[in-house]
């Protein structure tokens, strides 16, 4: 599927909402759904995310996750699939820290990314997207790694 279709879908994801839904499965074979507020760098999706939350914790069981956009009121939803892997290295928070996220990372941890251990960042590099607007009545907008 063509570049241009995944640089659309990302783009209407950010309109849509700066706001996602990630789904991950631990390895109790349980689910868990959270908001997340997901950037990019590129091509990889970030999520900021606590060391300790459920999250990180199934994606090291099972680094399989989806994501979906709220639908708006017109209908348009966006999902994506992907593998995810969590990042802790200093290197990693340092280049992240600033000019990826939207937000001011310092809100939830001050003292920085030398001295936040309990801060990772979530990594999740996309292989499917799908973009319906209208419910798919408007059409069907599908990416896939190739």
């Amino acid at each position: 599927m063509s570049r241009e279709t995944f640089e659309m879908i990302k783009s209407e994801a950010a309109k849509l909402s700066m706001w996602a839904h990630i789904a991950t499965v631990g390895a109790d074979s349980c689910p868990d759904v959270v908001p997340v507020h997901p950037s990019w760098d590129g091509d990889d999706m970030w999520i900021m995310v606590g060391t300790d939350s459920v999250k990180v914790r199934n994606c090291m069981a099972n680094p399989n996750v989806a994501l979906h956009w709220q639908v708006t009121a017109s209908g348009d939803g966006i999902e994506m699939w992907g593998t995810a892997s969590v990042h802790t290295d200093i290197d990693t928070k340092v280049r992240l820290w600033t000019g990826v996220f939207d937000y001011d990372l310092a809100a939830f941890a001050p003292d920085g990314p030398h001295a936040s251990p309990g801060t990772a960042f979530m990594k999740v590099v996309v292989n499917r997207a799908l973009y319906l607007p209208m419910y798919g009545m408007k059409g069907r907008h599908e990416w896939k790694r190739s």
